[in-house]
């Protein structure tokens, strides 16, 4: 039996074989979780044009302090007509065109009066006026290529006149679940049956990695229709299953599999928990076995699916996105496999894991907000220890 691959090497090998989806045009106000294949350009200075930050009145700063003559008033998208002369002010309010003439702004609580003549405190040039272009100039880059979008990504493209940008076509994935034990959930469980889960949370794990899941529900331990119903998957980008890739009787996946013209690429990974997934390519469809259990099945999502989803849509970097801490109590390490423990953020910077790390613990897994990186070794790591761990 070959020796197994690390976490890193098989992803490694997965985000090889990933190649990136072609692209499509999607308006902006749909763009929630979606990769951009270009550089996105601002259409227009931001601001485009100078305007003031606060409610008070347009100055010119060389002026002041003094009582100016009030004549006219620059709303937001009603700027005033006047051009500002020597001894005048123009009240104004935020987000209003500083009107020609003005170089700086006295905010309402620093003067008095405000009918036709305002008494003004003393400010200095550009005091209180938010510049043209200040925040970006018209074709510079608001987003790049290969970030991803979310709510500050979208208000910043819609800000600058963007309708529309490129993005990475969706991937498309079909889920499948195998096992003849398996029922829905919400029908009578019968003797040695359990409900089937995994589905219902890969096509939650897939809708947030940004791709479109296609769920095959489940298929009993049967060869002709596990064949059908794996030759049906194939069809798709991404073919994910869970269940049958282990070395029992009934686990047919990985043998039909290559009937079927997919080519291994590896099977099995030294992590626990999760070792028994395999990775499969049949010609641009990436094929994942996972196994069954359902914290297997979720861990192996994270750690290998995911990146592969992120890079098929071209992000920056796929890889997963470990983050710093300290472990909130001794935990053992395991000789042979890294672990992933399931753990609650504390507010004191502390990773601390929960009770019930069995794989098919999913109802304790609920309560996980991170997975904890325990590398291999021996002895145990003691609390307080730096780790790193995966945000859930």
């Amino acid at each position: 039996m070959p020796d197994l691959l690390t976490i890193d090497e098989a992803l490694a090998r997965v985000l090889e074989h990933a190649r990136l989806l072609p692209d499509e045009e999607v308006r902006v106000a749909e763009g929630d979780g979606r990769v951009l294949a270009v550089d996105a350009v601002a259409r227009v200075d931001l601001p485009p044009f100078a305007s003031s930050a606060m409610d008070g009145f347009a100055v010119r700063a060389g002026d002041t302090p003094a009582s100016l003559a009030v004549v006219g008033r620059s709303a937001a998208g009603l700027p005033a007509d006047a051009v500002l002369e020597a001894g005048q002010a123009i009240a104004i309010s935020t987000g209003a065109v500083v009107p020609a003439g003005a170089d700086a702004v006295v905010p309402v609580e620093r003067t008095r009066g405000g009918g036709s003549a305002v008494e003004v405190e003393r400010v200095e040039p550009g005091e209180n006026v938010r510049p043209r272009g200040g925040d970006i100039a018209a074709g510079a880059v608001v987003v790049p290529a290969g970030a991803t979008c979310g709510p500050a990504q979208l208000g910043a493209l819609a800000a600058v006149g963007l309708a529309t940008v490129r993005c990475a076509r969706r991937p498309r994935v079909a889920v499948l679940a195998t096992g003849s034990e398996l029922r829905p959930p919400g029908e009578s469980l019968g003797p040695g049956q359990i409900y089937e889960s995994n589905t219902v949370m890969l096509a939650a794990q897939l809708r947030r990695a940004g791709a479109d899941a296609e769920v095959h529900g489940s298929v009993a331990d049967d060869e002709d229709a596990t064949r059908a119903a794996l030759e049906r998957g194939l069809d798709a980008d991404v073919l994910l299953t869970s269940g049958g890739v282990s070395v029992g009787e009934h686990d047919l996946v990985r043998g039909l599999l290559g009937e079927l013209g997919a080519v291994e690429v590896f099977w099995r990974v030294a992590v626990k928990p999760g070792k028994p997934v395999a990775f499969s390519t049949r010609g641009s469809t990436l094929v994942f076995g996972l196994p069954g259990n359902p914290v297997s099945s979720f861990v192996g999502f994270e750690l290998l699916v995911r990146p592969a989803l992120a890079a098929l849509q071209g992000a920056s970097d796929p890889r997963p996105a470990f983050l710093p801490g300290r472990l909130g109590m001794a935990l053992p390490r395991n000789a042979a496999r890294d672990e992933l423990v399931r753990a609650r953020t504390a507010a004191d910077g502390l990773v601390q894991p929960i009770r019930g790390q069995e794989s098919h613990m999913i109802a304790r897994a609920a309560h996980a907000n991170a997975l904890v990186l325990v590398p291999r070794g021996s002895g145990e790591l003691a609390a307080g220890s730096a780790v790193s761990w995966l945000p859930l």
